[in-house]
C-alpha cells in the first residue's frame, strides 16, 4: 500500500485510511503498511504509530494489515517488530538489513536469529522479504530454509521481489510449506500455477481486481506485463503514485518523501495515457 503525503511531507492519514478501505473492498486480503511502495524506509517510529492508529480508528482491522520492517540495526528492527505485534498485525514482512553489502549467509542468519530470538514467543507469521534490487542483499533459497528450520512455525512465507524467474522456481520447489508471494506481477500467474499463494503487489494500488484474476485463474494477462514494463521505465514508487493519482483524479497522491522525487507532470501524463490504452479506462 502506497503512503499518501501532503506537500509538506506529513502523512495524509485520511487519504491513507480511505485508500486502505478501497483496497480491501476491491478484493485484497490485506494491505501492507510501510513496504517498498509505501516508502517505509522513510517513515519513522512516530509516523508508523500514527498510521497504525489511523487505520485502527478508521475501522481497518489489524488482522487485515501486514507490517513491513525497514531497519538496518537489530534494535530498530526489534522495536518495529514489537510495534507490529502489539498492534495485532496479520503478519510481519521482514527484509534483511540493507546497509552493509556483500554480507554472507552466515552473517544474515545471525541477524535474523538474534531478531527472532529477541522477539521470543511473540514472533509469528513472519514473511521473509527478498528484494535485492533495493536492499542489494539477497536471501538465498538455502538461507531461507535454515531460518525456517531454526524457528519452526514462525516463518510462514516469502515475498519474492527478485524478478528472477529461475530463483522463483527454485524457491517454490524448495519451500512448498511456505506461502510464496510473488512481487513481480509479470510472474504472478506462472508462480501461482507452480504453487505460489498470491502477491504483495505495488500495482494492487491501481488495479487489484485484475491482479486477483491472475491469482484465481493462474493465467497471465498481457496488459499487466505491459504495465509493469511501462512502470519500470521510471522510479517505481513515484510511478505507482502517479497512477493512483490518475485513477482517483486526485493529484495530491503524487507527493513523495525525499530522497524520492515525484514524476514530472508530462511524464505522469504519458504513463497515465499508457495505462488508459492498456485498460481502456478513463480517469476517475
Amino acid at each position: 500500500m502506497t503512503t499518501p503525503f501532503r506537500e509538506d511531507g506529513a502523512i495524509d492519514l485520511p487519504r491513507l485510511v480511505d485508500h486502505a478501505r478501497w483496497c480491501l473492498q476491491q478484493g485484497c486480503a490485506s494491505v501492507t503498511a510501510f513496504g517498498t511502495t509505501g516508502e517505509g524506509a522513510s517513515v519513522g517510529t512516530s509516523g508508523r504509530e500514527q498510521v497504525l492508529g489511523a487505520l485502527a480508528g478508521g475501522g481497518i482491522a489489524p488482522r487485515n494489515v501486514v507490517y513491513c520492517v525497514a531497519a538496518t540495526s537489530l534494535h530498530e528492527a526489534l522495536a518495529q517488530g514489537r510495534m507490529a505485534y502489539d498492534f495485532g498485525a496479520r503478519a510481519l514482512l521482514l527484509p534483511p538489513p540493507f546497509y552493509f553489502k556483500g554480507v554472507s549467509d552466515e552473517g544474515l542468519f545471525a541477524w535474523f536469529s538474534q531478531l527472532l530470538g529477541k522477539l521470543g514467543k511473540a514472533a509469528r507469521d513472519v514473511i521473509l522479504y527478498n528484494i535485492p534490487s533495493v536492499t542489494q542483499v539477497a536471501l538465498s533459497v538455502e538461507l531461507i530454509g535454515r531460518i525456517k528450520n531454526s524457528f519452526p512455525g514462525v516463518i510462514t512465507g516469502v515475498k519474492d521481489s527478485s524478478g528472477d524467474w529461475d530463483y522463483t522456481q527454485r524457491l517454490l520447489a524448495a519451500h512448498k510449506d511456505l506461502a510464496i508471494l510473488i512481487g513481480d506481477e509479470r510472474y504472478l500467474a506462472e508462480g501461482v500455477a507452480l504453487g505460489g499463494q498470491g502477491a504483495i503487489s505495488g500495482l494492487a494500488n491501481v488495479c487489484p481486481q485484475v491482479l486477483l484474476s491472475l491469482v484465481q485463474n493462474a493465467r497471465p494477462d498481457a496488459r499487466i506485463n505491459a504495465l509493469v514494463d511501462e512502470v519500470l521505465r521510471y522510479p517505481v514508487t513515484p510511478a505507482v503514485k502517479a497512477l493512483v493519482a490518475h485513477r482517483t483524479g486526485d493529484a495530491e497522491w503524487r507527493h513523495v518523501r525525499a530522497p524520492l522525487v515525484a514524476l514530472p507532470t508530462g511524464t505522469a501524463a504519458s504513463l497515465s495515457a499508457a495505462y488508459d490504452t492498456l485498460f481502456a479506462l478513463k480517469a476517475a
